[in-house]
Formats: structure tokens, sequence, C-alpha cells
């Protein structure tokens, strides 16, 4: 255990050390569009130099690289263990609501502040930062450990995370036996699988005219918001849920931290499909009708709910609308994914994430997309222990100081405990 206990003691002794890297990622602005995450790669390469670790750049986009190392631990083959995180970030709307700026990684004493912070450049960092520590102890390490710092995550992995497991055979070396992931998903959880996505483009075309005749035409906005008051019966649809997760999800603590970490009501959206229409544009002046308009809908797919399902029902609803066609984005649209939630790596999780925190994390799938689901359509057992998603991607975003210590943490040791001493 003198192994272990000196990891520990390590990252206690360079708390300040960490703190003031995750400012400087935070500082070094990467928004997702537009996507140029040159500079915030930059700081991890330093970082990595800094700590004597080889790494190399892959950036199929010359504006959006992606940092990558990976070691074998001299006692000989075993697992392979990805550490993932992702660069990029949301943009931000409206700098004028930050107080500090949105870039500014000012450290309050709590939190550190700023874009990215929460989504997800804390959960890289910490990823980063096992990934050092555990190479200075590579002699003690059975098998091996793989570092993927991504862009292009927020806009569809294209040329980060599927570029890593597309182009570099099959397997790709970025695949490995296991993930770990620092997404969002709070403490007091390890997430296992996520919700999938079908985005589509509705049109409606209509006859326009002056906005007294409404008698010759209801207009493209009129037919748009009756289809969307239609499309809302798809959160009524129930999924074809394995009977094990069933009871699972519908357990008294796993119903009471899913609500605690993503708001009231969380724990039944895990189970159904949502409908949100983020984009509208109809009409060019308000007293005339209008001939046009295209919205954009968001439908989340439960485990156990398919694409198909869904456009069937939609196609079924367009019956009534001959005005109306749509379009599906298939480059954003994704199936829900889920793993096993029993694995010897989530043990070894859930043993370092008592031990840090105090809280026994439970087993539970995401809301949002993330890159997990590129590992788990190939069969990787993969999982997500990152920070609390309070805040992501709203002004005023900032990450706990003490979560982010707690990552590393649990990050760090969980691997260990699986490739290192234990196995001695």
């Amino acid at each position: 255990m003198a192994m272990r206990q000196d990891i520990i003691a390590e990252i206690e002794a360079n708390r300040d050390f960490y703190i003031a890297f995750l400012q400087r990622f935070i500082r070094a602005a990467s928004p997702n569009p537009p996507g140029n995450t040159t500079e915030a790669a930059q700081v991890i390469s330093t970082y990595l130099s800094q700590q004597n670790v080889a790494y190399q750049i892959i950036a199929p986009l010359d504006h959006a690289p992606n940092v990558v190392a990976d070691f074998k631990g001299d006692k000989g083959p075993g697992q392979r263990i990805i550490l993932n995180g992702h660069i990029d970030t949301y943009p931000v709307e409206k700098p004028s609501d930050w107080e500090r700026g949105p870039y500014s990684g000012h450290n309050d004493g709590t939190m550190i502040h700023g874009r990215g912070g929460v989504d997800m450049k804390a959960g890289t960092a910490a990823s980063v930062i096992a990934f050092t520590l555990l190479q200075k102890r590579a002699e003690s390490i059975k098998g091996s450990v793989a570092l993927t710092a991504v862009s292009d995550e927020e806009t569809g992995g294209r040329y980060g995370t599927r570029y890593l497991l597309e182009n570099f055979g099959d397997p790709s070396p970025w695949l490995g036996d296991c993930m770990l992931n620092g997404e969002p998903g709070g403490i007091e959880s390890i997430r296992f699988g996520e919700k999938g996505t079908l985005r589509i483009t509705f049109t409606i075309k209509t006859e326009g005219n002056n906005g007294a005749y409404t008698f010759i035409s209801r207009g493209a906005n009129v037919i748009a918001a009756q289809l969307i008051t239609q499309l809302l019966n798809i959160e009524e649809i129930e999924p074809e849920l394995p009977d094990e997760l069933r009871r699972h999800f519908a357990s008294e603590r796993a119903r009471k931290v899913a609500d605690e970490i993503m708001g009231n009501g969380a724990s039944d959206a895990l189970l159904k499909p949502t409908v949100n229409i983020g984009v509208i544009h109809g009409g060019v002046k308000v007293n005339t009708i209008p001939q046009e308009c295209v919205f954009e809908a968001d439908i989340r797919l439960p485990i156990g709910l398919v694409a198909k399902t869904i456009l069937a029902k939609i196609d079924q609803y367009l019956q009534g609308f001959p005005e109306a066609s749509y379009i599906v984005q298939g480059a954003a649209s994704n199936p829900a994914n889920y793993c096993t939630k029993d694995h010897p790596f989530v043990d070894c999780m859930t043993k370092c994430a008592e031990e840090v925190t105090g809280i026994i994390p439970v087993m539970l799938t995401g809301l949002g997309g993330t890159d997990c689901k590129f590992y788990r359509y190939r069969g990787i057992p993969t999982y997500v222990y990152g920070p609390s998603p309070r805040g992501m991607g709203a002004s005023g975003e900032a990450v706990s100081i003490e979560e982010f210590l707690a990552l590393i943490k649990t990050h760090t040791l969980a691997v260990w405990d699986y490739l290192g001493e234990a196995d001695s």
C-alpha cells in the first residue's frame, strides 16, 4: 500500500499546482463553434512536457488538435485503460452576463470560474493529471494506460474521438479495454450509459398572404405550432427497457440521486423520450401570413427506444399535415447506449470514490450525449465520473475545487487499483 499512499500524498502536496493548471486551461478559450482549440491543447501539451510525458498531436483539422499519449506498464501485458476527455466547450452567448468575464479562471477559494470549467475542463484536466501520476509509477503497473484529450466533441466528434477510433487500425490503439471519462455527471454517481439523440429539421410550406386573409391560409407558423403540439405526444411513448434496468432506475436511491444531481424530474426523464424545439424561423413581417416555417426538433431517446419507432410515429402525424416535410440530421442523431454496470473496474471506482468523498456513487445513465457513446457502440465498458453538472453551459459557469481534486484522486486511484498494486 506504500505506493498508493504515495499517490495520495503527491496529489495533496500539489493541490495548488493542479488548480493553477485548471485555471490556465479555462483561460485558454476553446468555444465550439468555431472549434479552435489550439491554445487549450497547448496548455495540455505544456503540462505533459513539464511532467516529462511524451505526447503526440493528431490534428485532422489544424485548428482542432487532439493530444494523445500512452504507456505500457513494466509488469507485463494486461488490461488497457483509456482516459478520455474533450478540450472544446460550449460558446458564450452573452459575455456581459459574466461578472469577471467568461474566461477568467478566477479562484474564489471554493470555485474556479469560467466557460468549460464544468463541461468538461475539470474532468479533462483530472484525466491529464491522473495519467502523469500513473506513468510515474509504470514499473508497478500491469497493462497500459492511454490519454486522449480531444477536440470536436461539442459538434459530433468526427475530428476528435471518432477520428481516433476510426483511422488507426482495427482495433485502434485508442480504443482499449475500458474507458474512464470526467464529463459532468456528479460525484454521487457513476454513469454507465446515456440517452440517444434524434434531431430533425421540419419545413412547413403554405400559401402566403396579407395578415388579414387568414380565411385563405392559416400560414406556415400556425401550422408549425399545431405540428409541434402534436410532436409533444412523443413523450408518452414507453421504451422497451430491460427489466433489470427498469428495476434499478425505479429504486428509491437511484431516483433520489438522479433528481439531486440533475434536477427534480430527471429520474422520470431518464426513462422517457423528451422533445425540445430548439430553433424556429418563420415569417418576415408581423402583418403578413408566412409562406414557410422551418424548425428543428431535438428528441432524446431513452434506453429501449430507437429512432425507427419515433419516425414511424412522426410519419403518422404528418398525414394530417400535408404542408409539412422533414429531414433527419443524421450526423447529429445517435442511438441510446449503455454498458454493463457490473464490472471489476466499476468496483474499483466505487471503492475509491467512497474513500475520497465519503459517498458511495449510484450507477446512473446521463441525459445528454457524450463521446462515451463511440466506445460503447464498440462494446467497450465506458464509465463517467465527473463534477456536478450544475451551471454547465450557463453564464457564470464554475466548478468546485474540492470536486476537481476528488476527481484527480478517484481517477488515479481507480486505475491504480485496477492495474497496479492490487494486481502485484
